[in-house]
């Protein structure tokens, strides 16, 4: 992927920001096996929503929301706003935060300094490591044809993506729009 093409897919990506991750996607898409024009367009696709066009590493909002969120694993008072979404595909809660560490690092260093996915290489690998670890390579590798039946609704596998990154399809035709340009430029 060269800067040309990301800017291409996400034309409101700052020139500092496209210098920056450029070459952080190159390396992504080697390491975590993104490594066909369709995995690498489903994954900016997602990456350039879910960081408002690689603009954010840290949820705007404040996290108390989260707050008490048991299947977060944030147990803890306070959880909700030391773990809010953070990185590019926003990793959130204590429990996420502490896999993704022992993923990322090979330890539990994330759970004392959260902030550390806020810089762009630590953003990056923790949207590989949700990206490994939610099989999201197998979903992309489907058919654009292919449907999948969860909770009594039918996905389009693009929809299907969405759900398994945000968990719903909150911000779809954002991410559809960076897809379809994603389509365009990776050829």
């Amino acid at each position: 992927m060269t800067a040309d093409q990301l800017k291409a897919i996400v034309p409101f990506i700052s020139p500092f920001n496209l210098n920056v991750c450029t070459p952080l996607l190159n390396a992504a898409f080697e390491k975590y096996q993104i490594n066909t024009l369709e995995r690498q367009r489903c994954f900016i696709a997602q990456v350039a929503h879910e960081s408002g066009s690689f603009r954010y590493t840290k949820e705007l909002a404040s996290g108390m929301a989260y707050e008490g969120r048991v299947d977060l694993g944030n147990t803890q008072v306070g959880d909700g706003v030391k773990f809010k979404g953070r990185g590019y595909l926003q990793t959130t809660g204590r429990k996420n935060y502490g896999l993704a560490s022992i993923f990322i690092f090979g330890d539990n260093r994330l759970l004392d300094h959260p902030e550390l996915l806020e810089f762009p290489e630590n953003a990056m690998a923790s949207a590989g490591y949700y990206w490994t670890t939610h099989n999201i390579n197998e979903v992309c590798d489907y058919p654009s044809t292919w449907t999948h039946v969860w909770d009594k609704k039918t996905y389009s596998r693009f929809q299907w993506l969405t759900v398994k990154i945000n968990g719903g399809l909150n911000g779809y035709d954002d991410r559809l729009a960076f897809y379809q340009k994603a389509l365009q430029v990776l050829i």
